[in-house]
């Protein structure tokens, strides 16, 4: 080859890749181009049993004919225990990504986990969000990676799921001294779930969106054949409460439903907390709680309807709702509770032999018989009335509606007007105190101490009843002059 065709050719293919790199791809600047994903979560399924890291990743599409750019792809949370690296330039904000029309570029994501690390530095369930902003529009992804050594339920490869539990009408013991997390729905048929003394239950609450329909993840549910049995002693109950414990942090779960037709279930030295009703006993349903305590839920503590529920030494506070609802009739036994109600505007104590199907009752109600006896009982609040009392067939003498109280402390008001209750005292409670303003109860409601003041009412009022001779805490109960209430006072 000539000297001169080779310098020729040379400077043909600088002009060629002058006007290449002088060539300015067109992006779309359209408020509906958005951006594809090759997944909406990324889970982590490594339970990790040491400190350590795993990696995992997912693309991102332009599926426009123009190339896009986008403004910002970063973490949602601050600080995070994820990192990333997106298209080669590392986060936890990579801004101004360009994508070419019909291309894609991989995002790598990373987490780091101690499980021995305290639950509020490393939760059982670490989750957080990228963030992707193109064009003023903002699309996420979830993160879910599991920070704790422990027993994921219903599985730890995939959150929000419904899955069966059963055992051919035999029993299922969690024995495992690790806690038990479930993320999800679980169902329990043809099975008795037992949960020994010292069992640790953690529950991921948020919104779920499946085949059931949308509602509060992380719901345990008996189907008719299904049998919840708790096994906690004083010294080692059983705990059952929402997997996030920080302060500013609020994860509120489905709670425990004992469906139609389902049990016996017993619930023994059992905490139940900050879930959306913490127990549920739905139509024909059975339950025997002895020693339970049931705190924030965000609606009622322990609802009831048309059930069967017996109910001794227990306390519930700080719910939402009611503490306590026996609605649509049913047989009730509730001796020696605490039902504290402060804060809300909700009675502390539901009784009613009625069910509507919408909320205006626009179709009428239906009621059915109540048997409701309940002795011995602390029912206190910041409202003016902490109990609600409703017969909904006064004049229909087949529909039997059979409360009584007994050696009961009670805030009432209008409850006791003309129109509605005015023989509450000593029809339907006898013995009775009523509390008013300044009375002295507890130690410390603000602190949630209900264990009765030195200087309480509920003191040496109540009657003695076979079979309870000792507390909420397990001290002995006086035999002839016992406390109002949960808890005994001790000298």
């Amino acid at each position: 080859m000539r000297l001169s065709q080779w310098i020729f050719g040379l400077v043909l293919a600088v002009v060629i890749f002058a006007q290449q790199s002088c060539f300015e791809e067109e992006f779309t600047m359209s408020g509906d181009a958005v951006v594809g994903f090759s997944l909406d979560t990324l889970r982590f399924d490594t339970v990790f049993t040491e400190l350590g890291s795993a990696t995992r990743s997912f693309r991102i599409y332009n599926d426009n004919e123009l190339a896009i750019r986008i403004s910002k792809v970063s973490l949602e949370g601050d600080p995070s225990s994820f990192r990333i690296n997106v298209d080669g330039n590392t986060g936890p904000e990579v801004t101004d990504v360009e994508v070419l029309g019909g291309d894609s570029i991989w995002v790598f994501v990373e987490v780091t986990v101690d499980p021995d690390a305290d639950i509020s530095v490393s939760p059982f369930v670490i989750e957080d969000y990228i963030v992707v902003e193109v064009n003023g529009n903002t699309q996420k992804v979830l993160l879910e990676a599991w920070g704790q050594n422990a027993n994921y339920l219903p599985s730890k490869e995939f959150g929000n799921q419904v899955a069966l539990l059963s055992c051919d009408m035999g029993e299922i013991e969690w024995s495992d001294p690790k806690p038990y997390v479930i993320y999800g729905t679980i169902l329990i048929d043809s099975c008795t779930l037992i949960w020994p003394e010292g069992t640790e239950i953690y529950v991921h609450g948020g919104f779920a969106d499946n085949e059931l329909g949308s509602y509060n993840d992380g719901i345990i549910y008996t189907l008719p054949k299904g049998r919840i049995v708790t096994r906690g002693t004083v010294e080692n109950p059983v705990s059952i409460q929402d997997d996030r414990i920080e302060e500013e942090y609020t994860s509120v779960w489905g709670g425990i439903r004992l469906g139609p037709g389902s049990g016996p279930h017993f619930f023994k030295n059992t905490s139940i907390g900050n879930a959306v009703t913490g127990l549920v006993v739905d139509s024909a349903a059975a339950a025997n709680l002895e020693n339970v305590v049931i705190y924030n839920s965000a609606g009622s503590g322990l609802f009831a309807r048309f059930a069967e529920v017996d109910a001794v030494n227990s306390l519930f506070y700080d719910n939402g709702g009611a503490g306590v609802a026996l609605t649509f009739g049913g047989t009730y036994n509730l001796d020696y509770c605490t039902i504290a109600s402060y804060g809300n505007d909700s009675e502390g104590l539901v009784i009613n032999n009625f069910y509507c199907s919408d909320p205006f009752c626009s179709e009428g109600a239906r009621v059915t018989n109540i048997d409701a006896r309940l002795r011995n009982l602390i029912v206190a609040g910041s409202a003016r009335d902490e109990i609600s009392l409703t017969n909904a067939a006064p004049d229909e003498p087949q529909i039997r509606f059979d409360v009584s109280m007994e050696d009961c402390i009670v805030t009432v008001d209008d409850l006791l007007d003309e129109d509605r209750w005015p023989n509450f005292f000593p029809e339907i409670c006898a013995n009775c105190i009523e509390y008013k303003f300044g009375d002295t109860l507890f130690v410390d409601r603000n602190m949630a101490d209900y264990h009765l003041d030195t200087m309480s009412i509920a003191e040496k009022l109540a009657t003695p009843l076979p079979g309870v001779v000792s507390d909420l805490d397990g001290f002995a109960r006086d035999p002839f002059s016992p406390d109002i209430g949960c808890y005994e006072f001790l000298d």
